[in-house]
């Protein structure tokens, strides 16, 4: 997480440059004279004359009274029908970011590239823009970030504006969606769920709980624990200490009055932990600053109640904010920043963060928080700069289970060195600290994929690594960085996952005041499709105490869920591409292929998942994953209809 950037908006920019406004014909348009809400941007919202921090559009010293204020990546769909005959603007990145920023501007036309910018940054002069529309019937203006970060991305279509032959041109705008629940509710006999791989280094402390569905009262068994764990048969908890490094094959056994269910669990004891992504809740996208040891024992509560636990949901993590701030006035933020001794002290909103932990494992859950490598976190709260070994040991005394690392102030330290080395050493030191910890602390590297951390992030210890910057619950923000991890497969695998960020369903708002997501049904069951298949870590980031059916159910179906948490730790790839339509593939350790058909156009159509795309053939069963039901056998290639910006998520294997 960082501490909410300066927003940006893509502007829409004419011809002229200066303060004058140019002549406008009968037939012309300002593109910030339509409707703005189809507007689909990363963060914040369109502004029509403005740009995103609401000042006068202004781009390399010259200002514009017209235009629209973007951030990237974004994106405007103007539908034209063939009447359009010429778009122009002036684009750039706004000066209210300084030089900073870098982004492209890009004019497409029914799918063809008509006009592109090449990178510009903070401080450039505005670029003309002047394109043919003859003919064409769809236009869509793209922004989008140079790289992974989207950072100081304001973007400003300056004086843009449409000619029309006839008619008015329209931004595009999705048709309102029904919240449909597509999967049925578990059974009432037992099914065991959740991870069927578990690392543990030796000598550390040891908290599975075994997840499972169906009526209660349940009972728990276990064969072939290894010497030293067992296992609670009321609460499914299995907990000790194994001291012998080995594989350790583990047949769990869940039975309630209508049935039993038993499920593989290989328990590795060894050098590497995190063997499949982790699952759990982070406090960011909802309480932000705001976060309190209350909220964090509610969310605890919440995990339970709702069962997410019963379907392998682990972790509850801490994000900034449970540290002292060093300028806020507020009495809650206040106090010592350290002891006499240099132990990091926890603001008075976390009295006792031992207890606080114990209150969570209590739960058969896990707890993680919150620091950063430079002097200060994102929100200004005391980090571990030269207090590294002190933090570590702290954070495993207090009994904390993970720790996000985030990449903030550091910079201050080492003053824009930019080298491989430097991006990799607070992570080293870091590594090393924990290594002297005797508990396993899951490591998550947030550097927002800075010098391309996903080639170096796992020998440096982590186990996961954030490959852009923060996500919002924008479909642009969301479907750019996930469709953006295309190519970073190949780095991942069991013990160090990429990491696209956090979830965005559910109610989100960072900070007190939370709103449903932005995202449409369908583009939350893209979320979910998408994250999964990515073996990506799943990180819940909305309240999870005002849960409705809807997301309730899209975080519980365990058939989803089990393709994140796969053992091989495959991270999945496109396999075909045709414009809008996409088809990813994962390959299984069962040797099947979960595949996702994605449309992220806005209008239904047919996507085709090939055999020889996938590299199978012959007959192959294709399973609805959501809906969790055979669709049929197929020889050669297997076609769904896929609603706009949605997918459907299938599972491939051989016919039996």
């Amino acid at each position: 997480m960082k501490i909410p950037k300066i927003p940006s908006f893509a502007l829409f920019p004419v011809l002229l440059l200066g303060m004058a406004l140019p002549s406008l014909r009968a037939a012309d348009v300002w593109l910030s004279s339509l409707d703005l809400s189809g507007v689909e941007q990363a963060w914040g919202v369109p502004r029509a004359d403005q740009s995103v921090e609401n000042h006068a559009l202004k781009i390399g010293g010259k200002t514009f009274e017209r235009g629209l204020g973007t951030h990237a990546a974004s994106s405007v769909q103007i539908i034209l029908d063939g009447q359009g005959e010429r778009f122009e603007a002036q684009v750039g990145v706004d000066d209210e970011v300084g030089i900073k920023g870098a982004i492209t501007f890009q004019v497409e036309g029914d799918g063809k590239e008509l006009y592109h910018s090449g990178t510009l940054h903070g401080g450039d002069n505005p670029q003309p823009v002047s394109v043919d529309l003859t003919g064409i019937k769809h236009l869509a203006l793209v922004v989008d970030a140079v790289g992974n970060n989207n950072q100081y991305g304001h973007a400003d279509w300056a004086n843009a504006r449409l000619t029309m032959k006839s008619g008015q041109p329209r931004i595009a705008v999705l048709p309102p969606e029904t919240a449909t629940i597509l999967t049925p509710k578990p059974a009432a006999t037992p099914r065991i769920n959740g991870a069927r791989t578990f690392g543990v280094r030796p000598g550390a402390p040891f908290l599975f709980t075994v997840a499972a569905t169906g009526d209660r009262p349940m009972t728990f068994a276990a064969t072939g624990l290894p010497t030293g764990l067992q296992l609670d048969t009321k609460t499914g908890q299995i907990t000790g200490i194994v001291t012998e490094k080995g594989a350790y094959p583990v047949t769990l056994h869940a039975r309630n009055a209508l049935g039993e269910s038993q499920r593989s669990l290989k328990i590795v004891c060894g050098s590497t932990i995190g063997l499949t992504p982790a699952m759990g809740w982070n406090s960011w996208n909802c309480f932000a600053s705001a976060v309190t040891a209350d909220h964090v024992m509610a969310a605890a509560d919440a995990m339970v109640s709702s069962g997410l636990i019963d379907h392998g949901w682990t972790y509850i993590n801490i994000d900034d904010f449970w540290q002292v701030n060093q300028n806020s006035k507020d009495p809650t933020l206040q106090g010592p920043h350290r002891d006499a001794e240099g132990r990091i002290l926890p603001n008075p909103r976390f009295p006792n963060m031992k207890q606080l932990a114990d209150y969570v494992h209590g739960k058969g859950l896990k707890i993680g928080l919150y620091s950063s490598p430079g002097p200060w976190t994102c929100g200004n709260c005391v980090a571990s700069w030269q207090h590294e070994d002190q933090d570590a040991k702290q954070y495993g005394a207090w009994g904390f289970d993970y720790l996000k690392y985030d990449w903030c102030t550091y910079n201050d330290v080492v003053h824009g060195d930019h080298s491989l080395p430097t991006a990799k050493k607070p992570y080293e030191v870091m590594r090393a600290a924990l290594d002297t910890v005797p508990r396993d602390i899951l490591f998550s590297f947030c550097q927002y994929g800075m010098a391309d951390v996903w080639k170096w992030g796992e020998v440096v210890g982590g186990n996961s690594w954030r490959t852009t910057d923060d996500i919002s619950d924008t479909w642009k923000s969301m479907s750019t960085i996930g469709f953006g991890q295309a190519g970073e497969e190949r780095y991942a695998g069991p013990g160090h996952f990429n990491d696209p960020d956090m979830l965005v369903v559910g109610k989100v708002g960072w900070g007190p005041q939370l709103h449903p997501t932005r995202l449409r049904p369908s583009e939350q069951y893209t979320h979910i499709s998408l994250w999964c298949l990515m073996a990506s870590p799943l990180l819940i980031g909305c309240d999870m105490t005002q849960f409705d059916p809807f997301t309730l159910n899209l975080l519980t179906n365990d058939e989803v869920i089990d393709v994140n948490q796969d053992p091989l730790g495959k991270q999945a790839a496109p396999v075909s591409r045709a414009g809008t339509l996409e088809v990813w593939s994962k390959v299984l350790e069962d040797g099947a292929h979960a595949v996702g058909l994605f449309n992220r156009g806005l209008q239904e159509a047919a996507v085709t998942a090939r055999w020889s795309d996938l590299g199978v053939s012959g007959h192959q069963t294709v399973r609805d994953l959501w809906r969790q039901k055979e669709v049929g056998s197929f020889s050669d290639s297997y076609e769904a209809t896929v609603p706009p910006h949605g997918v459907i998520l299938v599972k491939i294997s051989p016919s039996k």
